[in-house]
């Protein structure tokens, strides 16, 4: 097993070294060891656990011209050359393609628990202090506003309205960010989120304050 990570690794490494800071190796390796950590409690199959959230953003669709069809393609062209067992290439592969907030808008049609595990870990990723330096990071590259008091957050209600979105990027914590600690799958997730939660609460008290110049 040891084997197959550490060339899953190399090849992750490889493939985003000049990834956008906020989905970069960093990223991958902060989501890989909470998905452990979190697995450790819900008793997952470590292997699928370990190979979806390494590859889990190999070619993200926000960054290949919203081909959703690549990132799992990549991986389980990846997982076959190291001659992984077909079933895992398909678990991996599943996971991949149905883990993604958007993806939530739609009826799911899959679930497992090591997708539950691998989806938390990623949307723990997305919260908190580094999901709040996320956020703004991704924000800056796409040019968006930090913050427009004419301009409301909007619930979404389907895949492609949250996709086309071009909203200030604190109008994405009401958008997403403040949505994940209640769509958390297994405890561990959801303790670890409340405490993200919280503290994306108090920062945002403290940037309205700020704005107002207090």
């Amino acid at each position: 097993m040891q084997n197959y990570i550490e060339k899953t690794i190399n090849f992750v490494k490889k493939t985003l070294e000049n990834a956008e800071a906020g989905h970069d190796w960093f990223h991958i390796e902060r989501v890989f060891k909470t998905a452990l950590n979190i697995n450790r409690a819900e008793h997952g199959n470590e292997l699928i656990v370990s190979f979806a959230a390494l590859l889990h953003d190999i070619a993200d669709p926000k960054f290949n011209n919203g081909d959703e069809e690549l990132g799992p393609n990549v991986a389980a062209d990846f997982l076959k050359s190291i001659h992984v067992d077909d079933d895992i290439i398909t678990q991996v592969k599943l996971i991949i393609q149905h883990m993604s907030f958007k993806n939530s808008f739609d009826n799911p049609g899959f679930s497992s628990k090591e997708l539950q595990i691998v989806q938390d870990a990623d949307r723990l990723d997305a919260i908190g202090a580094i999901g709040i330096a996320r956020a703004f990071t991704y924000g800056g590259y796409k040019n968006r506003v930090l913050y427009d008091p004419e301009i409301k957050p909007e619930l979404h209600h389907s895949k492609e309205s949250y996709k086309n979105t071009t909203a200030p990027t604190i109008n994405h914590f009401y958008e997403k960010l403040l949505l994940l600690k209640d769509l958390m799958n297994t405890d561990s997730g959801k303790a670890i989120a409340q405490k993200r939660h919280d503290f994306m609460n108090t920062y945002l008290e403290q940037f309205y304050s700020e704005w107002e110049g207090n």
